[in-house]
């Protein structure tokens, strides 16, 4: 059994990123039946930790892992950095002797304990004293049940996380309610439809997006855009220098700088550097999660057995989730942007050739194993060569840093 890593953040009151939630994708087995639960967790641990690194998938921040009754009692969870590690406890869990004594040894070793909201009932209380983090699935609970629990809870220490929120409107119901942290992926939808109008502050910027990407638009004009914004240029020295591209000799002008990554990835940098200058007040593992995005339908496109530029399949995952970072319908940013009818046609109605690229790449990153496996179907490409498609693109994201 293969394991593969993806990630779902998991947000602060104040949307800024606390941890990443570690799910599984068993996208290269031959059969569809799920895999052990301890070998699961054993092969999710030893994946990010041990044979990619843990840096490699989630940089520094901490990653929020499930474990069995088996692992627990085992102490596995000891064997990693309490820094970087939060061990998740899901409701099949007994609250066992054993276990509680297992989990005891941990929190005094100083390891965060996310418990799952069943941990509540009157027979696992032990195991609530020990715990950091209570977790509430708002797709299972009412709003109602959820606060009366909460409302129980009130004597402990406790901090307190709403999975599975989708919406703002959900999130804005679990702020009110006092939850700590947030996960699910209402950061990526806007968050009014009713806009019509980019705000003009960020007009220029997206004009200037615009003429960025525009067939017609030379090298020479690349080059005075970078020269004319210290902030770009800076990113830019730093970019090519940096280990991405591991070169002998440092590269310590913006002239050559363009010569040698060329027209095409000049281009692809100052856009990614743009929208970031555009996106300055959204949270920023959404313009993190649009580069990934890029880059993985790019990465898709070059093992496509179908002869497709790879350059359009980058605009399009980067431009998958515009109408969140700017707050504005998807079909009105389509008609400031000069992108291909087959892009545009993906984005707005999410049909088309180009839509398989798009629904492997937020399935893949949602954790969704089945539609990832049929769309990868439909382009062609290998179930195998996905993981390390996945990883490029999370390493590619931090060129943003």
């Amino acid at each position: 059994m293969d394991v593969y890593v993806a990630r779902q953040p998991i947000f602060d009151s104040h949307q800024k990123l606390f941890a990443y939630k570690l799910l599984i994708n068993q996208i290269s087995g031959s059969g569809p039946e799920e895999p052990n639960g301890d070998r699961a967790t054993s092969s999710l641990l030893t994946t990010a930790f041990l044979t990619e690194g843990i840096e490699k998938i989630a940089g520094s921040t901490p990653c929020c892992i499930s474990f069995t009754e088996n692992l627990l009692l085992q102490q596995v969870a000891a064997a990693f950095p309490k820094n970087r590690l939060i061990i998740d406890i899901p409701a099949d869990v007994p609250a066992s002797a054993e276990v509680l004594e297992a989990c005891r040894a941990l929190s005094h070793q100083g390891y965060i304990l996310a418990l799952d909201d069943s941990f509540c009932k009157k027979e696992r209380l032990p195991l609530l004293e020990l715990a950091n983090i209570i977790k509430f699935d708002c797709k299972v609970s009412t709003w109602g049940a959820i606060e009366r629990t909460m409302h129980r809870l009130a004597p402990f220490n406790l901090k307190f996380l709403a999975e599975r929120v989708e919406n703002f409107q959900e999130l804005e119901t679990a702020q009110k309610l006092g939850f700590n942290y947030f996960q699910g992926y209402f950061f990526a939808c806007p968050q009014s439809l009713r806009i019509t109008e980019v705000a003009s502050n960020k007009a220029n910027l997206l004009r200037l997006l615009a003429e960025v990407n525009k067939p017609q638009f030379t090298i020479i004009s690349l080059e005075q855009i970078i020269a004319a914004d210290v902030a770009i240029a800076y990113k830019l020295l730093r970019y090519i220098n940096s280990a991405f591209f591991s070169l002998l000799h440092q590269v310590e002008s913006i002239h050559q700088a363009i010569v040698y990554l060329g027209e095409q990835e000049i281009r692809r940098f100052v856009t990614l550097m743009l929208i970031a200058k555009l996106t300055v007040d959204t949270p920023a593992e959404l313009v993190r999660l649009s580069v990934i995005r890029a880059r993985f339908c790019e990465l898709l496109a070059k093992e496509c057995r179908d002869q497709v530029d790879a350059s359009e399949l980058f605009l399009l995952g980067l431009f998958s989730l515009i109408d969140a970072l700017l707050d504005a319908p998807m079909a009105l940013m389509m008609e400031k942007l000069p992108l291909s009818a087959r892009v545009k046609e993906t984005l707005i109605l999410r049909q088309g050739p180009f839509a398989p690229y798009l629904d492997a790449a937020v399935a893949y990153e949602q954790g969704r194993t089945e539609d990832c496996l049929i769309a990868l179907g439909k382009l062609r490409v290998h179930r195998n060569k996905v993981y390390d498609i996945y990883l490029d693109a999370i390493k590619f994201s931090t060129l943003l840093d």
